[in-house]
């Protein structure tokens, strides 16, 4: 009987899926966001076979192909597929590019335009699960398929500036100055964003995760209506499309508000970055919740003894519960790849 319910909660055959699900393991599954990007050689030169980033996101052969090499060459317990978290306003209608050295850019900003002018064109998407549909049937069966979105809060802050910022100032005041439109971008967000995941999973991801990357900028208050909230509607409004399907959260930047958002969104699992005490994230996080996370970027980069302290740091802190190895945040453009080999021995104990 055991065994017929680690085999069904996916313990067996694909580790991290069964850890998502509550099951700890001894050696802790691990992948590392961004681990299908330019620290590759292969990804590189793909890429400037291909041109242009959003080409190659919208190009399905090649998108999976990326999402598959770092799991032929590492074998990491978990692929993430390979896209962007602005294909979502880019199918609400913004134009979005990517210009060399200067980051995303969407069109018209919706600091100065309604919501309303923008012409949704939801086949924009299309590309994205024709990608998923390649990646399964190329995925070794023991990895856990993630896909994901961002979270409407990270989302909105580009669609209403038309690009990043590292405060967010411009979108934060006009969540304060009209926090009703701002609400109506959110729930359009939020909307699109459960068909989405529901698309991604129905052609074949095993879980998802969502990324709140700009979470860290707002206040308690502010975090409650636009982080939590809208999260825990989406993880509702997807839960009760496929049940059985894992969704972790990933609130950057959230520090003592973590237990908040784990306790409070439904999330199955949640995602800590590297600011984060790991000590004091099992003692805040509830119990038995599985974690993700949460070595430096720039631990991986700099390697040898600091790297294996940070690694060691982190297994003994969630020992004791189900954890997936992974990074604080994403894998950084100049990191060694025998870095990343070494970390993955010394998770493994190989």
């Amino acid at each position: 009987m055991e065994k017929l319910r680690l085999a069904q909660a996916g313990e067996t055959d694909r580790p991290l899926l069964g850890v998502l699900r509550g099951a700890r393991r001894d050696v802790p599954p691990i992948w590392l966001m961004r681990q299908a990007g330019r620290y590759l050689p292969e990804y590189r030169a793909l890429r400037a076979e291909k041109g242009g980033f959003l080409e190659l996101v919208h190009d399905s052969a090649a998108a999976a192909e990326v999402t598959l090499q770092p799991i032929r060459r590492f074998g990491f317990d978990g692929a993430i597929l390979f896209s962007d978290i602005l294909v979502i306003p880019h199918a609400m209608g913004q134009d979005l590019t990517f210009g060399v050295g200067e980051g995303p850019r969407l069109a018209p900003a919706l600091v100065d335009r309604a919501l309303a002018e923008l012409a949704p064109v939801p086949q924009r998407l299309s590309p994205v699960y024709e990608t998923v549909r390649l990646v399964r049937r190329g995925l070794p069966g023991e990895t856990t398929f993630l896909g994901f979105a961002g979270s409407p809060w990270t989302v909105a802050t580009y669609m209403v500036a038309g690009q990043g910022s590292r405060e967010q100032a411009e979108s934060r005041r006009y969540a304060y100055r009209d926090p009703k439109a701002f609400q109506a971008i959110v729930d359009a967000i939020a909307s699109l964003t459960v068909d989405y995941l529901c698309g991604q999973i129905e052609a074949g991801v095993d879980a998802v995760q969502l990324f709140d990357s700009w979470a860290g900028s707002l206040s308690p208050a502010q975090f409650e209506r636009w982080v939590i909230a809208p999260t825990a509607r989406i993880v509702a409004a997807v839960r009760a499309r496929h049940p059985g399907t894992p969704i972790i959260g990933f609130p950057k930047g959230a520090g003592g508000k973590l237990p908040a958002y784990a306790r409070e969104t439904g999330v199955d699992a949640v995602g800590i970055d590297e600011t984060v005490d790991p000590v004091w994230a099992n003692g805040e996080i509830p119990a038995g919740m599985p974690v993700q996370g949460n070595l430096d970027p720039l631990a991986l980069i700099a390697g040898g003894a600091p790297l294996q302290k940070s690694v060691a740091t982190i297994l003994a802190a969630f020992a004791d519960r189900p954890h997936i190895f992974n990074l604080g945040h994403g894998i950084l453009p100049d990191t060694p790849i025998d870095h990343v080999a070494a970390v993955i021995a010394q998770v493994r104990g190989t």
